[in-house]
C-alpha cells in the first residue's frame, strides 16, 4: 500500500511540472510573437488553447521557457520588443523565415541566452548598440539579411562568443577592434558587406579562430602581420577586397593546413610568389557557364 502511495504521489508531481504554467509575462510574450508573425499560417502552428509546454518549438524548464526553436515555419513579420520578458531564455532559433523590422533594442535582455538564430530573413535597421550585454552569448548567426549601420564595438563585450556570423548585409564602416578581445571566437563571417578600413591587427590574437571569411568587402591596407598567430586557423576568405599587398600572410605557421581562398582574376594578388607549407589555395572565381 506504502508503495501504491508513493507511486501516486510521484504521478501527481510528475503530471504537475509537465503542465506547470509558466508565468503570465513569458506566455503574453510568446502570444506577441505568435500574433506579431502571423502564427495562424506557420507552418508549424500553436494551439495557444493548451499549455506552453506542447507549444510546437517552446521548451519549458522549471516552469519558465528556456528555449523557442521556429526555424523555417514561415514566420512573417516584426520580432515585438517583448521578446526581451523572456528572461530565462537561452536558446532562440527564428531562422529562414520572413521576418522584417529591425531587431529590438529588448533582446539585449535575454542575459541568459546563449544561442541568437536570425539568419536568412529580412530583418532591416542597425545592431542594438545593447549587444554587449548579452554576456552569455556564444552564437550569433544574422547572415543574409538587411541590416545596417556599423558593427557595435560593444560587441566585443560577449566574451563568451565562439560563433559570430554578420555575412551577406549591408554593413559599414570599420571592423571594430574590440572583436580582437573575443578570445573564444572560432568562426568569424563578415563576407558580402561594404567593410573598409584595414583589419584589426587585434584579431590575430584569437588563437582559437579557424575560421576567418572577410572577402567581398572594401577593405584595404595589408595584411596584417599578427595573422601569423592564428595558430588554429583552417579557413582564410580574404578576396575581393582592396588590399595593398598579402605579403604577410608568409607569417602563417607552416605546419597548418589552411584553405586561402581567392580570385585569379585579380591583378594586385602579390601571394602567388610567396613559399607556404601545407596552405592550399582554392580559385573562388565562379561564371556563368555558356
Amino acid at each position: 500500500m506504502k508503495s501504491l502511495f508513493s507511486y501516486l504521489v510521484l504521478l501527481c508531481v510528475t503530471v504537475h511540472t509537465v503542465l506547470a504554467e509558466v508565468p503570465n509575462k513569458e506566455k503574453e510574450s510568446l502570444l506577441e510573437l505568435y500574433n506579431s508573425t502571423n502564427g495562424d499560417s506557420w507552418e508549424r502552428s500553436w494551439d495557444i488553447t493548451a499549455d506552453v509546454s506542447t507549444w510546437q518549438g517552446v521548451k519549458v524548464r522549471n516552469n519558465h521557457v528556456v528555449e523557442i526553436n521556429l526555424f523555417n515555419n514561415n514566420l512573417q513579420g516584426v520580432i515585438p520588443s517583448s521578446i526581451g520578458d523572456l528572461e530565462k531564455l537561452e536558446s532562440l532559433n527564428l531562422a529562414f523565415n520572413g521576418i522584417t523590422g529591425e531587431l529590438p533594442k529588448e533582446i539585449a535582455q535575454l542575459s541568459r541566452l546563449r544561442v541568437l538564430k536570425i539568419e536568412m530573413n529580412r530583418i532591416k535597421g542597425e545592431l542594438p548598440l545593447e549587444l554587449g550585454r548579452m554576456r552569455s552569448l556564444m552564437e550569433l548567426t544574422a547572415f543574409n539579411n538587411f541590416i545596417t549601420g556599423s558593427i557595435p564595438e560593444s560587441i566585443g563585450e560577449i566574451k563568451n562568443l565562439k560563433i559570430l556570423n554578420l555575412s551577406s548585409n549591408s554593413l559599414k564602416g570599420n571592423i571594430p577592434k574590440s572583436v580582437g578581445g573575443l578570445a573564444q571566437l572560432e568562426s568569424l563571417g563578415l563576407f558580402e558587406n561594404t567593410l573598409e578600413g584595414s583589419i584589426p591587427s587585434e584579431i590575430g590574437g584569437l588563437t582559437k579562430l579557424k575560421e576567418l571569411v572577410l572577402a567581398n568587402n572594401q577593405l584595404g591596407g595589408e595584411v596584417p602581420v599578427e595573422f601569423g598567430q592564428l595558430a588554429s586557423l583552417e579557413v582564410l576568405q580574404i578576396q575581393n577586397n582592396k588590399f595593398d599587398s598579402f605579403k604577410n600572410l608568409q607569417s602563417m605557421d607552416e605546419k597548418q593546413f589552411l584553405v586561402f581562398d581567392y580570385d585569379k582574376e585579380d591583378d594586385k594578388i602579390d601571394f602567388k610568389n610567396v613559399e607556404y607549407g601545407r596552405t592550399r589555395m582554392a580559385d573562388t572565381k565562379f561564371e556563368d557557364e555558356e
